[in-house]
């Protein structure tokens, strides 16, 4: 398999995070969106929206979209349950990631971390705030109660989510105010194979 990506991204490191915890192999390829990478003809050919993380099959075929490739990728094993119920239960907290997470802390975190905070954007990074602090407060809540998100033990809904919050610092959300979170973190941080994401 290649794993096209950038080590900075949330959404990429998700993939190469089950990647590890599942110990398969495959082949990075970097993509700098910085640069446009994504938009050239030759990688709007492997995936038209013009977007990373894109995983290439052994047998040539695409899946783009960081919930649905770990999804996949995590069939058959315990990170990705059988029972359909447990399996919607799991599927809630990746589209609440992908929803009410994301594009608060991640789109933070890209003004901050990708442009630097320019002036023009400071208005936007401030007003994705509350709404990051909201995602965290609704995981504090749950963490509170039960070890991992969706289960006894960890599953995708966990490493969907653990692609933007223990940095979600970069984007101005100080996590020492959830401790069930903190907790969270050193619980997937403990798991074998774990790898942390890139620093950069």
């Amino acid at each position: 398999m290649k794993l096209y990506g950038d080590a900075r991204s949330g959404n990429c490191y998700k993939i190469q995070l089950i990647l590890a915890l599942l110990d398969r192999p495959y082949t990075w390829v970097p993509v700098d969106i910085m640069k446009g990478e994504t938009q050239t003809a030759d990688f709007l050919a492997k995936n038209p929206t013009g977007k990373i993380p894109l995983l290439e099959l052994d047998d040539g075929r695409y899946l783009s979209e960081s919930n649905a490739i770990i999804n996949y990728l995590a069939a058959g094993s315990a990170y990705l349950p059988s029972d359909t119920f447990a399996l919607a239960k799991l599927q809630q907290w990746q589209f609440f990631e992908q929803y009410s997470h994301e594009p608060y802390i991640a789109v933070a975190r890209f003004i901050n971390k990708y442009l630097g905070l320019p002036e023009d954007r400071k208005a936007d990074y401030v007003a994705k705030q509350a709404g990051g602090h909201k995602a965290l407060a609704i995981m504090e809540t749950q963490l509170q109660k039960t070890a991992f998100l969706a289960a006894d033990h960890c599953t995708t809904a966990d490493i969907a989510l653990f692609g933007y919050t223990p940095v979600a610092h970069e984007g101005g959300f100080d996590l020492d105010k959830y401790p069930a979170i903190q907790q969270w973190i050193m619980r997937v941080q403990a798991l074998p194979g774990f790898i942390p994401m890139a620093s950069s």
